[in-house]
């Protein structure tokens, strides 16, 4: 059993910092690499990437990475786990395997989890009185089954451990919890047991500090934001990991950021609901239990955390059709900017009505007045320039149409000094809702594959 492991973040969402992979790699000793590249919608977008092109419907942005990173991570030994693999991930390993044979690397052994996908079983689960029911408003799937595009189950870090178990360097998964990217290699490398709740419970902690990538070091900071030093050059965090649960926080030294004790909390407490029930398919934790302590500069003990048994259902993210949306903007600038652009809005919407144009919903907001604070705003009356923007939704696509058609007729039809309409007419856009459900965890079962180059 290894003294202490180094869990790096490389990644918080598909679409993050690029270079933070490669310095995790590069800039210090680590040895595994979580990179987390799937939100809900995510799944979504890559579930119709896939339907137009079979090869794809993964995170795009693995391949040049590990093109750039693979011979440091064969050479050092890095393990890397990540949930890139969305909606594809077998296609996804394979277009690895091809960066692997072009640079003339052989014996990479890559595992796959999947079996999250679901989509194609949702009418046989309903046969068997599995119904997905909306988990959140208790609606029935029957209102919206024709339009859902993609149904993941959240699988834990028990299949991301049987891989590493098989030898696995690189491990892609579909749709896992964030945290199990981290658990997993604690529960491998400490052989944990399965109900030793406090330690899955320290991992799982863990896993939420480093899921957000930067968030944890000093990125998206809201307290003394402004102290926080070279943000141009940020390092990621890294879990620093012990046997006896123990995790200490911190990142990759001559890095920019910072890891504190405010810096952690915050993460903490980010996307949790109740703190004394974080429900995850590995265990419950209780925020409440967790202790927090700057031991040193960029680094930060947590201990302490408390665990329970784990629930007996997997949570599904699904995703479906909902209609369609458009926006735009006008800017409004000084004398009566504010006075201005709310006349603007009075008049589209009175022509919107005389057109009989239906919409489910239509919101304005005034960027750099109300746009963040809605009705906590304060009197914006000498504002330089407000921007207008009108969003419409609604299942009439003709109707959106329209509504992109009756903005640029304001500027010589509406109030005096508008300026900033230069990107055309808007077009309508696809709405993608979310659908949380539960389902027993006897009804599924993950894949794991492991497959060596």
């Amino acid at each position: 059993m290894k003294q202490k492991i180094r869990i790096a973040s490389g990644q918080g969402f598909c679409g993050d910092l690029q270079t933070a992979p490669i310095d995790q790699v590069r800039k210090g000793p680590i040895d595994y690499m979580m990179l987390d590249y799937l939100a809900e919608v995510t799944m979504s977008i890559m579930q119709k990437q896939k339907l137009k092109d079979p090869k794809l419907g993964y995170a795009k942005d693995l391949i040049p990475l590990f093109d750039e990173i693979l011979p440091d991570i064969v050479q050092k030994n890095v393990k890397v786990i990540t949930n890139g693999g969305g909606v594809n991930p077998l296609a996804c390993r394979d277009a690895i395997f091809e960066v692997a044979k072009k640079k003339g690397i052989k014996n990479l052994k890559i595992g796959v989890v999947y079996g999250d996908d679901i989509l194609s079983e949702i009418d046989h689960l309903a046969q068997r009185g599995i119904f997905l029911d909306n988990m959140e408003s208790g609606e029935k799937l029957t209102s919206v089954r024709k339009d859902v595009i993609s149904a993941n189950v959240y699988f834990g870090a028990k299949p991301i451990v049987e891989a590493l178990e098989q030898g696995a360097q690189i491990v892609i998964t579909g749709r896992t919890t964030d945290t199990g990217l981290t658990l997993a290699p604690m529960m491998y490398e400490f052989d944990w047991k399965w109900d030793d709740w406090n330690k899955i419970a320290a991992g799982t902690v863990a896993g939420h500090i480093l899921e957000c990538g930067g968030q944890a070091s000093g990125g998206n900071f809201t307290g003394d934001w402004r102290n926080v030093p070279d943000l141009a050059n940020i390092g990621f965090p890294i879990a620093e990991a012990y046997p006896d649960g123990k995790i200490f926080i911190t990142k990759h030294e001559n890095t920019g950021g910072l890891v504190s004790t405010a810096t952690v909390k915050e993460q903490l407490l980010y996307e949790i609901g109740n703190p004394k029930n974080y429900i995850t398919p590995d265990c419950i934790a209780d925020f409440t239990t967790i202790h927090v302590k700057d031991i040193s500069e960029n680094r930060v003990e947590v201990s302490e955390v408390q665990g329970r048994p784990a629930t007996d259902s997997y949570k599904v993210s699904m995703a479906y059709f909902d209609g369609y949306t458009a926006f735009s903007t006008l800017t409004y600038a000084w004398p009566d900017a504010l006075e201005k652009a709310k006349k603007a809005d009075e008049i589209l919407r009175a022509r919107m009505n005389n057109l009989g144009l239906q919409f489910e919903e239509i919101r304005t907001e005034f960027l750099g007045y109300d746009s963040s604070f809605g009705p906590l705003a304060r009197n914006g009356e000498s504002l330089n320039e407000v921007v207008m923007r009108v969003g419409v939704r609604g299942k009439d696509k003709n109707a959106i149409e329209r509504f992109g058609r009756e903005i640029a007729p304001l500027i010589l039809t509406g109030p005096p000094s508008v300026t900033g309409f230069a990107a055309g007419r808007p077009k309508p856009s696809e709405v993608i809702a979310y659908w949380p459900a539960l389902i027993p965890k006897s009804a599924v079962s993950p894949k794991v594959e492991v497959k060596d180059l």
